[in-house]
């Protein structure tokens, strides 16, 4: 039981007039004795397993390690070269770093206006206006958030109330389903059907993940608030065609609630001739549409979490709402660094007419560096159009039994296969990638059991060590995984 801890002052006054601080007259309040008071502040408790320490109903399910809890300690545990998390393990531009230092030492080091810092909400207007085929008003339409992650979660809190749905199309980033549960939101789980097997095991592309269409048209329903879209695709890579994107639009402005989140952060990674469109560019979408997008990614500075939402007034003036609340102000010499960026991005830069087109063709590069590696290993790649990550096929290499028989705090029970495939790899081969499973709903992780993700946003030492290992893993480890006796496809 808690002890009573005395107090001496037992009067309390409150305002006489009626309206916040209005301070004319006061008159005392009923003294209150002593032990009444002290049992306002005292819980009495028969037992200690009483004592409710949460956490609160929103946060259930959470207290399980994460996927990237378990493989990132693992991969440093082993020195084994980390494929799995996305973030670029090189030096970030020297023009971004320049610009960073610039906005200290220039003093923008206090606080800024909490829908973000006119230089770079106006940065943005001018940066995304002929993107988006409007004049964008800097103030009305472009808020600067803590990061996409924190972007969604303003957003989301913004505009979903507990009981509505949201659709979320699969594989879906692990953050996607977390912060609808908080909302009080239901996810309403969409996969993109992963390309059909087939006898040749050469690298396909990522146009191969599709949509059924009955599937989605049915996942709708009057109590359907919210879509969430990703494209560019993490993991698979997929870019959506215009063709796909209409066909969604189509059926999202059939339900009169129904709002669409577009998580754009891939938009200057796409490949080959594919194009990255705008949802919200579509007739009829731009009053629809949040879109979300980071300097993160593109810059290499995904530690500085400067995100940004663009969208039509209302919809931005929720999130400014909620974020004056939440964040209340983003980092302002960072903000004030991605202003200046988004300029020196559009010169020429490394014999490349801009930043842009270096970054293109520097990911394009690697792209080709890891299928290859890949490809020693045995996987069979599916081909990104867009963003940073490969999804290979791994149904081709045995895992051994002991792998798929073992449980770890964050993994699914019982263990997958592409769990078991990952850790198999990051223990043996030294590699280290993320099990794709971790991105479906319960009942749709055996659609990845063959399956792993890869990110080439590393340096190129690091990829063709991944691929020296593979050659390595590939020639003296068939004989110990033919002797451990399993399958690795039960």
């Amino acid at each position: 039981m808690l002890k009573t801890v005395g107090f001496v002052r037992t009067s309390f006054i409150l305002p006489c007039a009626p309206g916040p601080g209005s301070c004319a007259s006061f008159r005392p309040r009923a003294v209150v004795p002593p032990s009444s008071l002290a049992s306002l502040f005292t819980r009495h408790m028969s037992s200690e397993e009483e004592f409710d320490s949460g956490p609160a109903d929103r946060l259930k399910g959470f207290e399980k390690p994460t996927v990237w809890q378990e493989f990132t300690p693992l991969a440093a545990q082993v020195k084994a070269v980390n494929l799995g998390q996305g973030f670029p393990d090189w030096p970030t531009p020297s023009f971004c770093k320049s610009a960073a230092i610039n906005a200290i030492e220039s003093n923008l080091n206090q606080y800024c206006r909490s829908g973000g810092l006119p230089a770079l909400t106006s940065a943005l207007a001018h940066h995304y206006s002929p993107l988006f085929e409007r004049e964008l008003n800097a103030e009305k339409e472009v808020t600067v958030s803590v990061g996409v992650s924190e972007g969604l979660f303003a957003a989301i809190h913004s505009l979903v109330n507990p009981g509505d749905e949201v659709i979320l199309i699969e594989p879906a980033f692990d953050i996607y389903a977390a912060q609808i549960q908080m909302a009080g939101g239901t996810c309403v789980h969409v996969p993109l059907r992963p390309p059909s097997s087939s006898i040749s095991f050469s690298p396909s592309s990522s146009t191969s993940w599709h949509l059924d269409w009955g599937e989605l048209s049915a996942a709708f329903s009057p109590r359907t608030r919210l879509l969430l879209l990703n494209t560019p695709q993490n993991p698979t890579g997929k870019v959506f065609t215009r063709e796909e994107l209409e066909k969604i639009s189509s059926l999202v402005q059939a339900h009169p609630r129904a709002l669409v989140l577009s998580d754009e952060v891939y938009e200057n990674i796409t490949f080959d001739e594919h194009q990255h469109t705008r949802l919200a560019t579509l007739p009829g979408m731009w009053e629809r549409t949040l879109t979300l997008s980071s300097a993160g990614k593109t810059f290499s500075v995904t530690g500085w979490k400067i995100g940004w939402l663009i969208g039509p007034e209302r919809l931005i003036g929720g999130v400014m709402c909620c974020n004056q609340w939440v964040q209340f102000s983003v980092a302002t010499p960072l903000q004030a660094a991605v202003a200046e960026m988004l300029t020196k991005a559009k010169e020429p830069y490394e014999g490349f007419p801009s930043y842009y087109a270096w970054l293109k063709e520097e990911y394009s590069r690697k792209r080709s560096l890891l299928i290859d590696a890949l490809t020693t290993a045995g996987l069979k790649p599916f081909v990104p159009e867009g963003g940073f990550f490969i999804v290979a096929d791994t149904s081709n290499i045995t895992v051994p039994s002991s792998y798929l028989w073992e449980t770890t705090p964050a993994s699914p029970s019982p263990m997958s296969r592409d769990w078991a495939f990952c850790r198999f790899m990051t223990l043996e081969a030294g590699v280290a990638a993320i099990p794709p499973s971790a991105f479906y709903k319960e009942g749709h992780k055996k659609l990845a059991e063959n399956h792993a993700r890869f990110a080439f946003c590393k340096a190129d030492e690091s990829i063709l060590e991944a691929k020296t290992r593979f050659g390595r893993w590939k020639k003296e480890g068939e004989r110990e995984r033919e002797d451990d006796g399993g399958d690795g496809k039960a």
